[in-house]
């Protein structure tokens, strides 16, 4: 099957070799070595990007918008298959296939400020090279994806079908979410008063999306653009804080190994201030500690919901795991709040290094 598809894509496979690649858990991906050169090959999760072409047709517009106003910077987009179309639909399922940057890697844990730096500074650089770029024009891949006010509303319904007995055992969480839900109040009235610029953004900013130069560790370019829409600047600010702040993700079940590295939140915001801090107003630069809150808030009360639904939107391991996670994001969420003067500091030393070099 996959040289039939590496043929659609005009790809020589009379020596062609391919392995999986990367540690994604939505689409299937693979690296391609063939006498053409490097690729990589995914199969495109349909169930959750319904609108594969949406994807593809959003890709293209950005690559060549930048191939027009910035044709040095490095953006990898989609090859273009046989049928003139940067998708290929065979027996069912949908491919695409990207050139693979030589000397690049991906790492799926942040371990050094470097690599937060790095991460956060392509993140920036990528919605602020798209700033002149109408963002209205790209297609929504996900509906609803970083939508607040959406996440409530599946919330509160999912508290008036909940059986008795989750209520019971998610007693402590719903009780926290309650108490935090002035989160969702500062988002609403942000919104309201236009404090938030719509920008073209990348929604999923884990580590593992950029990639990263092997030789030097320097970012290279943000990649796996499935999710880029338009929205706002917190979300990705936002994912970055949720995912780079404490070496323990979401499936730790240990929370006191959940634990904040303020050198983490410098880089993070060294790195995308370098890029944005011209873009960005007034309003969202007051708004950049909240991005955090506002994140880990919104993943704790998505996995609330689904345990309160009976577990249908995530994979789960055992009975309570998404009750579990909630939790888990929720400590979070109370360590990252804690930490808030000392992010505090970090930012007014920033200010003030600046101030004197200027």
């Amino acid at each position: 099957m996959i040289e039939k598809v590496l043929e659609g894509f005009g790809i020589d496979t009379s020596k062609a070799e391919y392995k999986p690649f990367g540690s994604g858990l939505i689409n299937h991906t693979w690296k391609i070595s063939s006498p053409d050169g490097e690729f990589i090959l995914q199969k495109i999760n349909t169930h959750v990007f319904s609108s594969p072409k949406d994807i593809s047709d959003n890709m293209l517009m950005i690559k060549q918008y930048l191939d027009s106003v910035a044709p040095k910077y490095f953006f990898v987009g989609p090859i273009i298959a046989k049928n003139g179309d940067s998708i290929l639909e065979l027996d069912g399922e949908t491919y695409r296939l990207f050139p693979y940057v030589v000397n690049s890697l991906t790492i799926d844990e942040v371990e050094k400020p470097e690599q937060a730096y790095h991460a956060a500074k392509q993140f920036g650089k990528f919605t602020r090279m798209l700033e002149a770029f109408n963002p209205n024009k790209l297609k929504i891949s996900i509906q609803d994806f970083h939508n607040l006010p959406f996440r409530v509303k599946q919330y509160r319904k999912a508290l008036n079908i909940a059986s008795k007995q989750r209520l019971e055992e998610a007693e402590w969480a719903i009780k926290e979410i309650e108490r935090h839900f002035n989160i969702v109040n500062i988002f609403n009235e942000a919104v309201e008063k236009k404090e938030l610029t719509v920008r073209v953004i990348h929604h999923d900013t884990k580590i593992n999306n950029v990639l990263l130069n092997k030789n030097t560790g320097g970012g290279i370019c943000v990649i796996d653009l499935d999710t880029v829409m338009p929205g706002y600047f917190i979300s990705d600010v936002g994912d970055m804080m949720r995912t780079y702040l404490s070496l323990s993700n979401e499936e730790e079940t240990n929370f006191e190994n959940i634990k904040i590295r303020p050198e983490m939140f410098a880089a993070i915001y060294k790195g995308y201030m370098e890029e944005m801090e011209k873009t960005l107003n007034k309003s969202e630069k007051e708004l950049f500690i909240y991005s955090g809150k506002f994140m880990i808030f919104m993943q704790a009360i998505r996995f609330l919901t689904d345990f309160l639904s009976g577990d249908l939107y995530y994979k789960i391991s055992y009975p309570s795991h998404n009750l579990t996670r909630a939790e888990n994001q929720i400590f979070l969420l109370n360590k990252y709040i804690d930490s808030e003067s000392v992010f505090n500091d970090i930012i007014e030393s920033r200010s003030k290094v600046l101030e004197l070099t200027s």
